[in-house]
């Protein structure tokens, strides 16, 4: 962390307020915001930052979305909450609307990423007993080394990361974890009968935007329906126009038997999350077995109608195939000895660091800070670079000569 004497004391204060009071289950960058419009963020002390993470991907729209605002304002002083106890005039709505929009028989809303994971497990392992036939209690779900799909017990339980594990324990069974991109792996997982899904992320974002061999995806989805087995797809992060697709699934024509969205499903304006499947699957679910009070609430069903409009209306899964094509051209034309690896689809994008400092990555962040542009690393060596959809050819120059000036750091 920067030594205090390199903050404001407006900076100090509230990074102060929050380490006094707050649980210390974070390790942010040391800055603080309190504004933020299209693909730049402002600190409490009025300086300007592009934003390269984009809330992990949720506000893909761009901060504060006018046109997601105002549907926001709108609704927020009409009806925000009414719970699944009665209808609201927005829910079914909302379920027509997304269902036509991705082509899914139904919807389930839920809140958080995490919780529509939960759901999509719960879902699956209902299939597997109603529909399939597996015995009770035996249903498998495959999974991938180097997943994230949230920090729930139950999905920690298949982490492969220590620090979402250790002393967490025990651990729900039932799931099985091989190889992320190995075909054969796979192959091998499902002559289990007893499997019942494949969880997989089409890109591992959090292990460092991992994006696999082409047609892995396309691949696996076809094991799975040779195997009788659900494709579970975990497109909270790579979705929703990121990749320079509307899913990152849509660039091997591979339709998930399970698709799950959540962060930019409102714009960054709130969590809103939805598992997506056909009749055969969902209807396994009935009355009280499942639910969630804030679940597909009347602001929740207005924002995200608004925010997948705004997805279409202004070509961002167009922009995002230009601009990460861009971005990674002029991050390769740096021929920076500190960067090992380029890699990404669409503006989904992360650079490797080389160097002998174990915390080069972090100190880079500290250095990109102070010229203007903020990211994370994950994993130690890795940063992501994945800033709103909305970002032009000039700001992309600009960012890329900041990270330029940047790694000086490093030499």
């Amino acid at each position: 962390m920067l030594s205090p004497i390199s903050m404001t004391e407006k900076t100090q204060y509230y990074l102060e307020l929050e380490q006094n009071s707050g649980a210390q289950n974070y390790h942010p960058v040391p800055v603080v915001l309190n504004r933020g419009q299209g693909v730049f963020v402002w600190d409490v002390d009025g300086k300007k930052y592009f934003d390269f993470l984009s809330g992990y991907s949720a506000v893909n729209q761009g901060h504060c979305h006018p046109v997601i605002v105002k549907a926001f304002i709108e609704q927020s002083q009409k009806l925000t909450l009414t719970s699944r106890a009665f209808h609201s005039d927005l829910l079914g709505e909302f379920a027509k609307y997304i269902t036509d929009y991705f082509g899914y028989d139904k919807v389930l809303p839920m809140n958080t990423g995490a919780e529509g994971i939960e759901t999509a497990i719960k879902l699956c392992r209902k299939w597997a007993y109603e529909v399939k036939g597996v015995e009770e209690n035996k249903a498998v779900i495959i999974v991938c080394n180097g997943n994230f799909h949230g920090r729930t017990s139950t999905i920690i339980s298949f982490s492969s990361d220590p620090n979402a594990k250790r002393n967490f324990g025990p651990y729900m069974p039932g799931f099985i974890s091989i190889p992320y991109n190995d075909r054969s792996a796979l192959a091998n997982a499902l002559q289990d009968k007893n499997v019942a899904g494949f969880l997989v992320e089409p890109i591992q974002g959090e292990a460092g935007v991992v994006v696999p061999d082409e047609g892995y995806i396309a691949d696996a989805k076809e094991l799975c329906e040779e195997a009788n087995v659900l494709f579970i797809a975990d497109e909270i992060q790579t979705g929703l126009a990121r990749t320079g697709k509307m899913l990152a699934c849509d660039h091997e024509n591979v339709r998930p038997d399970i698709l799950v969205l959540g962060k930019a499903l409102s714009g960054g304006m709130m969590p809103v999350s939805v598992v997506l499947c056909n009749d055969e699957i969902m209807m396994t679910i009935k009355p009280g077995e499942h639910g969630s009070t804030y679940g597909g609430n009347p602001l929740a069903c207005k924002v995200s109608m608004t925010a997948l409009r705004v997805l279409q209306d202004e070509n961002m899964a167009e922009n995002a195939a230009t601009m990460g094509k861009l971005l990674r051209n002029k991050l390769q034309s740096l021929q920076s000895k500190h960067i090992a690896a380029i890699r990404g689809k669409g503006l989904l994008n992360a650079i490797v660091i080389q160097h002998a400092h174990k915390d080069a990555a972090w100190e880079l962040c500290l250095e990109l800070k102070e010229n203007g542009l903020l990211a994370k690393p994950t994993h130690g060596d890795k940063i992501r670079l994945a800033p709103p959809l909305i970002i032009t050819k000039e700001q992309i120059d600009e960012s890329v000569e900041i990270i330029s000036k940047s790694l000086k750091v490093l030499d």
